[in-house]
């Protein structure tokens, strides 16, 4: 009898190990589902700018050429290398993230995976040409290295820092969040020692270092010109004009400056969106950034120095506005004419395969998928909330407390930046806020391994 049980045992245990590594193998295409169900890449409204970059030979605000090039590398295969290097990168950045937690089982992993794709956003950015699937992804290699350096390898170690410096390098917001978090880092030191080192943080911080000269690098390859990439004071001005900051400023001071956007003082659209990319024609008539840069920059500037109190409110409420737009598919609609136009004149022979796919006829519908997408990520942001104040309750810190902890000062970092500089968007949180959930799956399954062997422990007792 009792070898017969054992039998059973063996047999459901190698049942589930398979099952498990199938599941493992198909979390890629889980991952690409929604290319693979479109016939193409997903698009959204910035990706026509990145592409441009290696035709157009200059710099354009908020367009990394960095991030342009790694998209050029991959046009011959119409993008699927790149949306395969993408799953790739995910699947490898969460197993290695599961085996430093000691919890790298391939059923749990594909448990996980299967977990994030069916409740997070990151199957749709994973099969979109955007920065923003490496956005949360350089989040994750950034703890890696500054607080696991001890149980990874050194190909690993080389691996992480390169990804994270060409992750810092597709997108400005993420290089601050990233320099925040090493900066949190330094500060915390006296009080973490024992859960980071100096050494690892120091190995974080010429990461990102390294990811701003390959940023400058690529942009002297593509322009000739040293310089990075542009776009701060039109997106902080874009904010201030719909916070009212712009209006209140040019009703104030036009008497007595003498600006082009005086005598449209009142004809301003509602949000910044709209006065920079929705084709009005009072950006169009006096120049767009070439006409505008300059002016932008110093309304920015002035309007931040004559209103104090009014900016940090403004700033206050952006960030918590940003911390809770966490909604996906912000800007991935059938309606993209210049990514559409940018395709059409650089890549032709894709035009047809382009055109033909789901999201270009309005097959796309994100208001079903956020009806689970944004309850579990506020969800998962208010169980981190919780993790940190049970352990701040019982006076510990494990590492999925430490863990938790990075993740949640990221989040914070991101609203901050994306709230105040360029107001808040669904895409920037969504971006970033499935790693919330991966947290929380993670303290979940530690919870419960540690609660069974305590189990274990108690009956040997």
């Amino acid at each position: 009898m009792e070898t017969s049980v054992q039998t059973k045992l063996i047999a459901a245990q190698s049942r589930r190990t398979t099952s498990a590594r199938i599941a493992m193998f198909a979390l890629p295409l889980l991952l690409l589902a929604p290319a693979l169900w479109n016939g193409y890449p997903l698009l959204q409204y910035d990706t026509g700018g990145y592409l441009a970059r290696w035709y157009e030979g200059y710099l354009v605000p908020s367009r990394s050429t960095s991030y342009g090039i790694y998209l050029h590398l991959g046009e011959s295969s119409q993008f699927w290398i790149n949306l395969g290097f993408q799953a790739i990168a995910v699947l490898w950045i969460l197993q290695l993230t599961l085996r430093v937690f000691g919890i790298t089982r391939p059923f749990r992993l594909a448990a996980i995976g299967v977990a994030l794709v069916a409740t997070t956003a990151l199957p749709w950015i994973t099969s979109m040409l955007l920065t923003d699937i490496f956005a949360g992804l350089a989040v994750l290699t950034l703890y890696l290295l500054v607080a696991c350096r001890d149980r990874t390898s050194g190909l690993e170690k080389a691996l992480l820092i390169a990804f994270t410096a060409f992750a810092a390098a597709t997108h400005s917001a993420t290089l601050g969040v990233l320099t925040g978090l090493c900066c949190a880092g330094w500060l915390l030191l006296p009080f973490l020692r024992g859960r980071l080192s100096a050494v690892g943080l120091a190995q974080g911080s010429i990461t990102i270092v390294a990811g701003s000269l390959l940023l400058l690098a690529t942009n002297y390859a593509l322009s000739g010109t040293v310089a990075w990439t542009p776009g701060g004071s039109s997106v902080a001005f874009g904010r201030m004009l719909q916070d009212g900051l712009v209006k209140r400023y040019l009703d104030d001071h036009c008497a007595t400056v003498k600006l082009k956007l005086c005598p449209y003082k009142n004809e301003l659209p509602p949000t910044g969106d709209d006065f920079l990319w929705g084709g009005n024609n009072m950006f169009d008539k006096l120049g767009r950034f070439e006409g505008l840069s300059g002016e932008m920059e110093f309304i920015s500037r002035e309007a931040l120095k004559a209103y104090p109190w009014l900016q940090a409110k403004a700033a206050a409420k952006a960030t918590w506005d940003q911390l809770v737009h966490v909604g996906t598919g912000e800007g991935t609609n059938g309606w993209l004419p210049h990514t559409y136009g940018i395709i059409e004149r650089y890549l032709p022979d894709q035009s047809t395969t382009m055109r033909a796919a789901r999201q270009q006829h309005w097959d796309i519908n994100f208001n079903a998928v956020n009806w689970v997408h944004i309850p579990v990520a506020l969800g998962s942001m208010a169980l981190l909330l919780v993790i940190l104040g049970r352990a701040a309750w019982r006076r510990e810190l494990d590492d999925v407390t430490l863990f938790a902890g990075f993740v949640a000062t990221a989040l914070l970092g991101n609203a901050l930046i994306c709230g105040v500089i360029s107001g808040p968007h669904d895409r920037y949180g969504a971006r970033l806020v499935w790693i919330a959930t991966f947290v929380v799956l993670i303290a979940a399954i530690k919870y419960f391994i540690d609660g069974r062997n305590a189990d274990g422990d108690e009956a040997a007792d």
